[in-house]
């Protein structure tokens, strides 16, 4: 790769320590890569649960905080973290679970990373714009960006983000570059989701037909443009069941104006995609009545996904755990407006800056004895059979009747 004068100057150390581990890093996933040379960043997005991290990488965090050195050089911010410390004991998660967190939260702090411990910081904190090159490691955010927003991101994988954020670049390849923006598969949808299982649904279909990093889908078919929750539960779908890092939506996304902006002018029609479609997904998970536990997460809901929801938890009653998950920034919010109040009165929870997938899933089901779960969530159902659960998936609506009769209908 080709290094400037300053990049020169870190892998000779003259920047510390730190510096010099993160970019020696960064030069390897490069040439794996085939990258020319290194693009600046203007934002870093890490995974920072210790489900991710492990010991190992908890360890390897305070190593590099206890160098002393500058730390981060770019906003760096993090993805969900393991647990909501105010309800722990709820999920039954373990004394040693939190004190890993704790470990985690202290070095990363002392890098200079700023926990936001969110995954849509697209809706909450600061999104990346249409050129914006980003380091960015949630793969919901990642798709989002680059299709949404326009910005341009690589899936980073935990050390590559964080030696993003200490240097300030990331290897220009993949969705940095013009080339691998263009689409390659065209797809066009016969019907338009309604809610936002479906939505997610379509996503999984579409998530499914590409199955591949290097696949960018075009779809085009939809009759209204999709709504900033609809476009994060169809987008986190798809790179959930595809690792699909970018889509077009003909006359929506900001880079697909027209076909042949993309080179969608090039491309037949490969695959169509009807109501039929999407239901048989949704029917493939409905493999029983009963249920033991219904989770709103992956991704973490908005503030109007939490205004539905306490809508319909009005007058209710709930037999089973609903569990409402969000970000740290939303909370306040819903507190404020009486959401929280109305979802916890009728028997649920609403939590702050976890994911339920990464917050020891597994163990959870085993403390609690939740295995049948329900969900609005096709990120989070294509997730969890791999964790012991029989995911369900369904509208919110239904998901609150359920916890409310501890059968989904």
């Amino acid at each position: 790769m080709r290094l400037n004068d300053e990049e020169q100057a870190m892998l000779a150390g003259e920047a510390g320590s730190v510096a010099k581990i993160a970019i020696e890093h960064q030069i390897k996933v490069g040439r794996f890569f085939k990258a020319e040379d290194f693009v600046p960043v203007t934002q870093a997005h890490i995974m920072a649960d210790t489900e991710s991290l492990g010991q190992a990488g908890v360890m390897w965090l305070e190593k590099l905080a206890d160098a002393g050195e500058a730390g981060v050089r770019i906003p760096t911010i993090t993805d969900p973290r393991g647990t909501d410390f105010e309800k722990a004991s709820l999920l039954g998660q373990a004394d040693w679970m939190l004190e890993l967190e704790r470990r985690a939260i202290e070095a990363f702090t002392r890098l200079g990373v700023s926990m936001t411990d969110t995954c849509i910081n697209y809706q909450t904190v600061l999104a990346a714009t249409r050129g914006e090159h980003v380091a960015f490691g949630d793969t919901g955010v990642v798709i989002y960006s680059n299709s949404v927003g326009g910005a341009r991101s690589n899936f980073e994988g935990g050390p590559s983000a964080l030696s993003a954020g200490l240097t300030g670049r990331t290897p220009r390849y993949g969705y940095h570059l013009d080339s691998h923006r263009q689409a390659t598969l065209r797809i066009r949808t016969d019907w338009t989701p309604r809610t936002l299982d479906d939505w997610g649904a379509l996503g999984g279909i579409v998530g499914r037909l590409s199955n591949n990093y290097w696949q960018v889908p075009l779809v085009e078919g939809l009759e209204t443009a999709p709504t900033s929750d609809e476009l994060k539960h169809f987008g986190a779908a798809m790179a959930s069941f595809g690792s699909t890092a970018l889509f077009h939506l003909l006359g929506i996304t900001p880079e697909a104006l027209r076909l042949s902006d993309v080179g969608g002018d090039k491309l037949a029609v490969t695959h169509r995609i009807g109501e039929s479609d999407v239901n048989a997904l949704k029917q493939s998970y409905l493999v029983d009545a009963g249920i033991d536990v219904v989770v709103f997460s992956a991704p973490q809901l908005s503030i109007f996904e939490l205004r539905d929801l306490a809508r319909l938890c009005e007058g209710r009653n709930f037999k089973r755990p609903l569990l409402a998950v969000t970000s740290p920034q939303v909370k306040p919010d819903c507190d404020r407006f009486g959401y929280t109040k109305a979802i916890e009165e009728a028997g649920g929870t609403v939590l702050a800056g976890m994911c339920f997938y990464q917050s020891y899933a597994r163990e959870m089901s085993e403390a609690k004895g939740w295995k049948r779960l329900a969900t609005n969530s096709a990120k989070l159902v294509n997730i969890l059979g791999g964790y012991g659960y029989v995911p369900m998936l369904a509208s919110m609506q239904a998901c609150v009747s359920a916890a409310e009769s501890g059968e989904l209908q």
